[in-house]
């Protein structure tokens, strides 16, 4: 009884562990490449925008 007991505690906390803290974690991550990206491409596009114009 005890052994069933502390299976289903078990995978309680790791459903805990996977929705609560990794998939938000994964989340931000992504979030803050995204970002990261979208700078990228802003510096890229002006760079080559000056670089047209001044020719």
């Amino acid at each position: 009884m005890a052994r069933i007991v502390l299976s289903v505690l078990g995978v309680l906390l790791a459903l805990y562990v996977v929705f609560g803290l990794l998939i938000p974690a994964i989340f931000g991550i992504f979030k803050i490449l995204f970002i990261i990206a979208i700078v990228a491409f802003v510096a890229v596009a002006a760079v080559t925008v000056v670089g047209k114009l001044s020719k």
